[in-house]
């Protein structure tokens, strides 16, 4: 009687059965930084991690940063897919922030499983000696990085948008990003210093399995008309990308900004958005600047209009002034 009494009781979800179980709970992240691992002795960052520094770099409002990618022992990555690599269960992953030579927050990417992620911000304490975990929702206005203006540490779930959920990738971390084929004309590009990993040193450290064979002879480089677009295409894949491409948050948009596709999903296309005053706004309306709702959102800083909606509190006057003349004067007309 009993034990078809629990067998009821499993079916109804009331008592764990024999074909059913509970999910595991995620692993929590430590509350300090200095325990994720990252460091082999105080301020000290373990050699084991690899420091990159990719081609196009994400803006945040001008801050520094420095990124390490930690592989467990005997592990390699994935790298059938290109444009996706699969990192190993166990990877992690840490972006420092600093403003002004400080560090003000490290966030860090921790794959747990095969299809589950932790994510987590730390905010540094005023000596500079550690950075301690931050609320799940974040946390608002963390440091003044221009006068009236602060620097806010995005929620979890902010984060989650953007790398994706199970399907997650670090940004700035693939074969484009990673490429040897580097382009000059990079916007905020960040020198390569002694030590930082391209494709090559992946590949010479068994680090990279079932790439194409012909990866470093012919490295990723984004095919474009001109030099000009070439960076302009590459800073909407580091910017915008992540988010404008059909399998991400907002698919329903028809707008893949990653480098193939940009040019089909952006000339001439109305788009969801209308400038202001302007009749006739497309995407991106060739020869014309003005007309170009991507460059006027890009140009914004209004909540209701800005692109990115959140991460930045400052334009990016450089990439603003490097598409506009793109726009205005070179052939936007995809490669083939």
């Amino acid at each position: 009687m009993r034990a078809l009494l629990l067998a009821a009781l499993a079916a109804f979800g009331l008592v764990p059965g024999a074909a059913r179980t509970l999910p595991r709970a995620l692993p929590q992240p430590p509350r300090l930084l200095s325990q994720t691992g990252l460091y082999a002795a105080s301020g000290v960052v373990d050699a084991r991690h690899l420091a990159y520094a990719p081609q196009y770099p994400l803006w945040t409002d001008g801050a520094a940063k420095s990124r390490w990618l930690h592989l467990p022992a005997g592990t390699a990555i994935d790298g059938r897919d290109e444009e996706g690599w699969v990192l190993p269960v166990g990877t992690k992953a840490w972006k420092e922030f600093r403003f002004g030579g400080r560090k003000v927050e490290t966030r860090l990417i921790w794959k747990t499983g095969p299809a589950t992620w932790v994510f987590a911000s730390y905010a540094w304490n005023e000596a500079q000696t550690d950075a301690t975990l931050v609320p799940e929702d974040g946390q608002p206005e963390a440091a003044e990085i221009a006068p009236g203006l602060r620097h806010s540490i995005p929620s979890r779930e902010d984060c989650r948008g953007c790398h994706g959920r199970e399907q997650v990738e670090i940004l700035g971390f693939n074969a484009l990003q990673l490429s040897p084929d580097r382009d000059p004309g990079a916007l905020h590009a960040e020198a390569l210093q002694p030590g930082m990993i391209t494709l090559d040193d992946l590949v010479a450290r068994h680090l990279l399995r079932g790439a194409r064979p012909d990866l470093l002879s012919r490295p990723p480089r984004i095919a474009a008309e001109t030099p000009a677009a070439r960076t302009a295409l590459g800073y909407l894949q580091a910017n915008c990308a992540a988010c404008h491409r059909a399998d991400r948050p907002i698919p329903g948009l028809q707008l893949d900004l990653r480098p193939r596709a940009a040019l089909r999903t952006t000339l001439d296309q109305p788009g969801s958005y209308r400038i202001p005053g302007q009749a006739d706004s497309r995407i991106l309306s060739p020869g014309h600047p003005e007309r170009s709702t991507l460059l006027h959102r890009m140009a914004s800083r209004h909540a209701l209009s800005q692109m990115p909606p959140l991460g930045s509190v400052l334009v990016d006057q450089a990439a603003v002034d490097h598409l506009r003349r793109w726009i205005a004067d070179a052939p936007l007309l995809p490669s083939h």
